[in-house]
């Protein structure tokens, strides 16, 4: 469950942000999980609420969102969205596509009060 791991450098990061701006608090934290980043949100979410207490976050709100695989074809060019993880172009139904967005995890925005 490399999710612990994941919030503890989150929060971490969070520390080093707050401190660098002279920050007593985090009020809110963004984060945009990809679906093919390999991260449970859930279980992201519930490591957050367990391990932000007595820290900086520990009144944070944590807001995550979902980002969808954005692909480009290489062979018509087109890019598209997958409603689903089928590796085809919508298109031309082509497999030779390009993985724009959808595979990270990004710390989007911090509130700091």
């Amino acid at each position: 469950m490399h999710e612990y791991s994941i919030v503890q450098s989150l929060l971490d990061s969070c520390d080093e942000n707050a401190k660098a701006n002279n920050a007593t608090k985090v009020i809110k934290v963004v984060i945009k999980i990809g679906v093919m980043s390999g991260v449970e949100p859930e279980l992201l979410k519930t490591a957050f609420d367990t391990f932000k207490e007595q820290t900086i976050c520990e009144d944070a709100e944590f807001i995550i969102n979902i980002q969808s695989v954005i692909v480009k074809c290489n062979s018509c060019l087109i890019e598209s969205t997958l409603k689903k993880l089928e590796y085809t172009c919508p298109k031309c139904k082509s497999t030779e596509l390009s993985i724009l967005d959808g595979e990270d995890m990004y710390l989007m925005q911090l509130e700091l009060e």
